[in-house]
């Protein structure tokens, strides 16, 4: 839900480093009731310079009167917290086997991740709204497979919580966690739960921050703009390959599914996101049709 907003107001509060200001008008335009999906990544967590520009770049999004919702993960915080608790973990296929005591430290991680970042955002006096398991659960889920434990997949999602939120011009935070039957927690693929969420919004954008530049191609050279069915391809050729495989599919999934275009990019490049919104060029790599 976009506002009108002067020049001298967004100089205000404009980062350094951040595109030209004097073309920003021109893309809170082209986003006016548009909704865009963020998905902080695991491994963009550990660093807090990092966090604290993205932080910085989602009040600005926010000040600005984008509609923003923000998806996280918390991979190195749950590692992090399983071994100061001796916890072993068992994985099939490079995916963590979640049994109930690990699903306990994961929901507990994550919800204090959540509001780590929803209170950082009101610091800078941007309001959010949480989502978690505990709070306004808004993802249903089916056990992805038994042998995982507590891992789901989204079935539904409770879009008017997060509709009602953006309307109120609060930022909603989203927890990869889903319930399932007899309200038992889940954790979620976060590139899964933010892609199930931008899917349902029909985003505009659905915005993977990672801890590469994007995707490459088989020269090592970056790709600023390719479409599903040559992605499809890189896979085949095994020019993708490794965790990037199943980001690739969800980016794959979302584009055919009602998400305008995903974007793959370095979430440690300063102002990155913004850098992507508020210029031609982008910042990483765009999939769409």
């Amino acid at each position: 839900m976009s506002k009108n907003i002067s020049l001298d107001e967004i100089k205000k509060f404009w980062p350094d480093k951040a595109p030209d200001i004097n073309i920003v008008q021109k893309y809170i335009k082209k986003y006016e009731n548009e909704k865009i999906v963020i998905k902080y990544g695991g491994n963009v967590l550990i660093d807090r310079n990092v966090f604290n520009n993205f932080i910085s770049d989602i009040n600005v999004l926010n000040r600005l009167g984008l509609s923003v919702v923000v998806v996280h993960g918390g991979g190195p915080r749950i590692k992090r917290e399983l071994d100061k608790k001796k916890i072993v973990s068992k994985f099939i296929n490079g995916l963590r086997v979640t049994d109930k005591n690990i699903i306990d430290t994961v929901e507990e991680v994550l919800i204090d991740f959540n509001k780590d970042i929803a209170s950082s955002l009101k610091k800078l006096g941007s309001q959010a709204a949480m989502f978690h398991s505990k709070a306004d659960n808004i993802i249903e889920v089916e056990p992805e497979r038994e042998e995982l434990g507590f891992v789901g997949i989204p079935n539904k999602i409770n879009d008017s919580l997060i509709l009602n939120a953006l309307n109120e011009n609060k930022i909603p935070i989203i927890a990869p966690l889903g319930l399932g039957k007899n309200e038992q927690t889940y954790n979620i693929n976060g590139d899964t739960a933010a892609s199930a969420i931008a899917k349902k919004l029909k985003s505009r954008r659905l915005i993977l921050m990672t801890n590469v530049e994007g995707v490459y191609d088989d020269k090592k050279k970056l790709i600023s703009e390719i479409k599903p069915y040559d992605l499809e391809n890189l896979i085949k050729w095994k020019v993708v390959q490794g965790g990037m495989i199943p980001k690739i599919e969800n980016c794959v999934d979302a584009v055919q599914n009602g998400v305008r275009g995903v974007v793959i990019l370095d979430g440690r490049k300063p102002h990155s996101i913004l850098h992507e919104i508020f210029s031609d060029q982008g910042s990483g790599t765009l999939i769409r049709e």
